[in-house]
């Protein structure tokens, strides 16, 4: 039996470390995420990859592996953020320790490109993630929707409800109801796992999906590769998160978004919600990875920890 490693919960005064896995920013933006942190009751550590710039990526990539290692071996470091996403946590997969995270399991939050380290975690450390707001999407702090799912998931010791604010419904796509550990995030994240050490493993699993700027044509082909490769096959359901300006250009002779789904999503026959409100949006939905999940689309009802 596979023994989940679930990250104690994140209290007031905790030390939060805040890291940059894949593209830098600016040291204006870094101390203004931090003080969000801090208004929030938390202590913040930087990591060395958000004071460091090397083109597109916070430092070169020992430096940004080091980071993540060493944030997880630091016993007072009680959770991790990442500070953004951009491109570059896919460069350091081979440089993670994760044997030893699986020792030290924390918290540990992040969404976009910081998909490949979820992926990695859920499946080589056993350890539960969060896939929800980074330190950058803290600058002017948060709204008030998105700071509740962020604290009720990450401090949740019995079953989590996931809901969407009030103003947006979750819809039901195919019928059915699923069982099994929620996996995914970032659709083009995903499909360059495959192939790879670190390939997803849906069987089994709640498949979570969702994207921003890309045309339905791309989503097409994404979700192609996927079905191709049997990952929606393999799972017991399908999430369709938030996909963010995924529209035609202007007068682009195109499928929308829907037609997409309805032609490749549907007739697969899972059990699928959608418009989740977790991905690139605000507000934001924090979804736990890797708990034991309940999911009833006909009713978009969506439980974790059950």
């Amino acid at each position: 039996m596979i023994i989940i490693n679930r990250p104690q919960k994140l209290v007031e005064g905790d030390i939060i470390g805040v890291i940059a896995p894949g593209s830098p920013t600016t040291m204006d933006k870094v101390n203004k995420a931090k003080n969000s942190l801090e208004e929030l009751g938390f202590e913040v550590k930087l990591g060395e990859s958000c004071y460091e710039k090397d083109t597109y990526l916070a430092g070169d990539d020992n430096l940004r592996a080091n980071d993540v290692n060493e944030m997880f071996l630091d016993d007072n470091v009680k959770g991790i953020i990442c500070l953004r996403g951009g491109y570059g946590t896919s460069r350091i997969l081979n440089l993670i320790n994760y044997r030893a995270i699986k020792k030290h399991p924390k918290v540990f939050v992040g969404y976009s490109d910081i998909t490949a380290l979820h992926i990695a975690f859920n499946q080589l450390s056993n350890m539960v993630t969060y896939h929800g707001p980074m330190a950058g999407d803290m600058l002017e702090g948060m709204d008030e929707f998105t700071k509740k799912s962020f604290f009720y998931s990450i401090q949740a010791e019995n079953e989590i409800c996931i809901n969407n604010p009030k103003s947006s419904n979750i819809e039901c796509l195919c019928p059915g109801v699923a069982k099994g550990k929620i996996i995914g995030g970032n659709l083009s994240l995903i499909i360059s796992t495959l192939g790879t050490p670190y390939e997803i493993n849906t069987k089994g699993k709640i498949l979570f999906i969702e994207e921003v700027r890309e045309r339905p044509y791309v989503i097409d082909r994404l979700l192609m590769q996927l079905k191709h490769a049997k990952k929606f096959q393999d799972a017991k359901g399908i999430i369709l998160g938030d996909f963010k300006d995924c529209v035609p250009k202007e007068n682009e002779d195109s499928k929308s978004l829907e037609e997409v789904f309805n032609e490749i999503i549907k007739p697969l026959n899972k059990p699928t919600i959608y418009k989740l409100k977790a991905g690139h949006c605000n507000p934001m939905v924090t979804l736990p990875f890797g708990l034991n999940s309940y999911m009833d689309a006909d009713r978009g009802v969506l439980i974790s920890n059950i």
